[in-house]
C-alpha cells in the first residue's frame, strides 16, 4: 500500500504593522541623515510587502496595505521636494525651438 502524504503550510495573516507614516512638515523638519534612514526604513517595508503572501489576505487588509504604501508614496514625494528635486522637464520639441531661437538670436 502506498501512502501520499501531503503538507500545506497556510500564509498567516500579516501582523498590524506599527508603521508611522510622517507628514510633510515632519518629512521637512527632518535632517538630510534622518531622511537617509527614513528611506531604508520605506524601502525594507516596501520589500516586506512585495515577498507578502496577498492571495491570503482579507480585502480589508489588503486596503490597508494600499492606504500605507500611498502614505510612503506622499512622504517620499515630500522628501524629495524638500530636497530641491523635481526639476525641469523639457519636451523633444521645446528643445528644438529653444535651439533654433538660439541660433536666431546669436547669428
Amino acid at each position: 500500500m502506498l501512502m501520499l502524504a501531503v503538507t500545506t503550510t497556510k500564509a498567516t495573516t500579516p501582523v498590524p504593522s506599527t508603521w508611522k507614516s510622517y507628514s510633510k512638515e515632519e518629512v521637512k523638519a527632518m535632517t538630510l541623515d534622518q531622511q537617509k534612514e527614513r528611506v531604508v526604513e520605506i524601502k525594507a517595508r516596501i520589500a516586506e510587502i512585495k515577498a507578502m503572501d496577498k492571495s491570503t489576505l482579507t480585502s480589508a487588509d489588503k486596503k490597508e496595505l494600499r492606504t500605507e504604501l500611498k502614505s510612503m508614496r506622499a512622504e517620499m514625494k515630500a522628501m524629495n521636494a524638500g530636497a530641491g528635486g523635481g526639476g525641469i522637464y523639457l519636451s523633444y520639441a521645446a528643445i528644438i525651438i529653444i535651439l533654433l531661437l538660439l541660433i536666431l538670436i546669436l547669428k
